[in-house]
């Protein structure tokens, strides 16, 4: 259940480039890249689910 509430908080779109206060630069840019990863995920899952309900 906390991973998918974690998916659900990265797929905001309100979220994905918000500052979070007390954290060094790195693990700023760390959590950046994983928000754009999962957002390419969900993206080409949908893209793959869409393509495969139409055939």
């Amino acid at each position: 259940m906390e991973i998918l509430r974690k998916i659900m908080h990265y797929a905001n779109p309100l979220n994905l480039f918000r500052k979070n206060e007390g954290e060094g630069v790195n693990l700023r840019v760390m959590h950046g890249i994983n928000k754009v990863s999962i957002t390419v995920f969900l993206l080409c899952l949908l893209y793959l689910l869409i393509k495969n309900i139409k055939l």
